[in-house]
């Protein structure tokens, strides 16, 4: 149990490290907020107000990675629960407990996160104009 607490503790930090990586990048690449021509923290606008890609990975891809994390770590914890049931001897009681608990943690931590950004959303639709 802790080896799987302290397994998803380094992949939260990796996967900041990771994000505070690509923020600088993007920082560093993105021209300033207030200069002249349209041009704000989300890059270069181009006609009708879309956005030009900075080369780093847009929300949605960050967001499609994430899930389908939390996807393969639940089908993972569901092989090793048959092969454990089938009685492979390379699919241990422990092995198959701690996939259980990171593929639960997994989808918990995308849960908060949908959560909060419905909330997010939500505010956003309240506020006054």
């Amino acid at each position: 149990m802790t080896d799987s607490i302290s397994s998803v503790l380094s992949q939260i930090r990796s996967y900041q490290s990771q994000l505070g990586q690509s923020a600088a990048a993007v920082r560093a690449d993105s021209p300033r907020s207030d200069a002249v021509g349209g041009v704000g923290q989300f890059g270069q606008f181009g006609q009708l107000g879309q956005v030009a890609p900075t080369g780093a990975p847009s929300f949605s891809e960050t967001l499609s990675r994430a899930i389908n994390g939390v996807s393969s770590a639940q089908e993972r914890s569901g092989q090793l629960q048959k092969a454990f049931e089938l009685g492979d001897p390379n699919a241990d009681l422990a092995k198959v407990m701690v996939a259980s608990q990171q593929a639960q943690v997994a989808f918990r931590a995308t849960v908060e996160v949908r959560n909060r950004l419905v909330q997010a959303y939500q505010e956003v639709l309240n506020m006054p104009l």
